[in-house]
């Protein structure tokens, strides 16, 4: 089984960034000369992925700019949130009504996304196919962090996911999801947490442990750290 479409969730507005997210948009920032969507770009197509929707709101004449000047290789649509954002879960779901496919992975930029991903992403992906699953989001120990002020999210036990008091996963930002979870959601203004919080009280979210050091772009302070790192 083959995943054709990725989601890059672009219409944030970045506002722990201020003020460098006032003019420009979190994923157009820079760490050596590399834009943050640039990265997460180039990791997709390394990944044989077809197709990229992207969602677009907070400064998104400069996001559509910049993709029209770099001419990626790889054909990327992009979807307007409209007059209001749409949080995650809208966004996504907005995304999803725009394309025919079942499953897709769905990514953050604002992780420095790098290719040392390939082989732990394609591992969730064949996880996530043999298991018929229709959900699974990659975490990492929160002692990987390099921002080790970021809380976990979650705790990951035998790839399922719980909140039980000792969360010490952290989501990473990449996920595969199935559009039937959408199903009694319509496109507004809502958080992917919802959509997380309903599997987890049926004990159905399901996770996928990566090994790798997690960078993350989580404040202006973490973003001038990792400039000098």
């Amino acid at each position: 089984m083959k995943i054709n479409t990725a989601l890059i969730l672009c219409a944030g507005l970045g506002k722990r960034l201020n003020p460098l997210t006032l003019t420009t948009p979190k994923p157009l920032l820079q760490l050596k000369n590399i834009t943050m969507l640039e990265r997460c770009i180039n990791l997709i197509i390394e990944l044989g992925i077809k197709k990229i929707l992207l969602n677009t709101f907070h400064l998104e004449k400069e996001i559509i700019e910049f993709l029209e000047i770099k001419k990626f290789p790889i054909d990327i649509q992009v979807i307007k949130d409209g007059q209001k954002i749409l949080n995650t879960g809208g966004g996504i779901l907005n995304m999803i009504e725009n394309s025919k496919e079942n499953d897709f992975i769905i990514f953050n930029p604002d992780t420095l996304w790098n290719n040392d991903y390939i082989n732990e992403i394609n591992k969730m992906k064949n996880f996530y196919f043999s298991n018929n699953l229709n959900n699974i989001l990659l975490l990492t120990d929160k002692k990987k962090s390099f921002d080790t002020n970021l809380r976990g999210d979650f705790n990951l036990i035998n790839n399922l996911l719980k909140k039980d008091g000792d969360e010490n996963f952290i989501y990473i930002g990449c996920q595969i999801l199935n559009r039937n979870l959408f199903k009694k959601y319509n496109v507004y203004n809502f958080s992917i947490s919802e959509v997380w919080n309903e599997l987890l009280i049926k004990n159905e979210l399901n996770g996928f442990e990566s090994s790798n050091r997690f960078y993350h772009l989580t404040n202006l302070d973490i973003f001038k750290k990792l400039e000098d790192f």
